[in-house]
């Protein structure tokens, strides 16, 4: 019996952005089944509740059968043991984003040699998406069509007073 093979991403998702759809997308085409695991911080202050985040996640991949959302607080290798996955997927925008990604991929694989981690890169339309910038874009009144889905746009628009 093959094993099944899982892939983990995870992040803030504060918001979850196009960018990080189609990461996921693409990594469910690479792997049997994908969890999304949102990142519980008590050090940030986040626009969004973690309980807001998971509903969005819901929403977005709720037609993806190989797509599960999860939270969690703690070491990332603990997850992926936990949920039985053999890699971690991380989305590169930028050369700044793996010189961090790199640090982090070989702290994780010091702490547990089994787990692998795949790098994706973003798509060139979304290469300058970040969640940071889409709130603060929203904060200001600007346009984020298209740049979140639709159910996280009316949620920002909602809390930033930009309806």
């Amino acid at each position: 019996m093959k094993e099944e093979r899982i892939g983990l991403y995870a992040g803030s998702f504060d918001p979850v952005t196009n960018g990080h759809v189609d990461i996921a997308r693409r990594a469910a085409g690479l792997f049997d089944h994908v969890v999304i695991a949102v990142a519980r911080n008590p050090g940030k202050s986040p626009m969004f509740s973690v309980e807001e985040r998971l509903a969005f996640l819901n929403e977005v991949f709720s037609n993806c059968e190989d797509v599960s959302i999860t939270s969690f607080s703690g070491l990332l290798v603990n997850l992926a043991r936990d949920v039985g996955a053999k890699a971690i997927i991380k989305g590169l925008r930028a050369v700044s984003d793996f010189e961090f990604e790199f640090q982090m991929a070989l702290m994780n694989r010091r702490l547990n040699p089994d787990i692998e981690t795949v790098f994706l890169m973003t798509d060139a339309d979304k290469a300058f998406l970040s969640s940071s910038l889409v709130k603060e874009v929203a904060q200001l009144g600007g346009d984020i069509s298209g740049l979140v889905p639709e159910s996280v746009e009316r949620a920002l628009r909602k809390k930033t007073g930009s309806a």
